[in-house]
């Protein structure tokens, strides 16, 4: 999408205001469909950087995600977590992760996430 939806941008601006993680949201992104809960960017970025500080191997990039001041204007990422790629009939990762989708990239959604139950 060159320009993005502007009921997305809405939803992703009131997340980001509003400091909720309660929207699920699906989307299809560069052919990609990726389900799960919308987080504000400071969140987000807070819990990538625990996550990695964490790491032996990754500990040393945990300050690039450390959260910083939101700049002004429209939001231009989602913030995923508890996330899902649905590829089939699996969720990857099944516990769920954390992705960073550019709006613009964003060419279908919904509200809501898709689960999958072993029958």
């Amino acid at each position: 999408m060159s320009k993005p939806d502007e009921l997305l941008v809405e939803i992703a601006a009131t997340v980001e205001s509003g400091q909720s993680n309660q929207m699920s949201l699906t989307v299809v992104a560069g052919g990609v469909v990726l389900t799960g809960r919308l987080a504000p960017e400071a969140l987000w970025r807070q819990r990538v950087s625990e996550v990695l500080t964490d790491s032996a191997r990754l500990g040393e990039f945990s300050g690039v995600f450390s959260p910083s001041a939101r700049e002004e204007g429209p939001p231009t990422h989602l913030h995923f977590h508890l996330a899902r790629i649905l590829q089939g009939t699996v969720g990857i990762p099944e516990t769920g992760g954390m992705y960073r989708v550019a709006l613009a990239d964003v060419s279908a959604w919904t509200v809501g996430d898709f689960s999958y139950f072993d029958h």
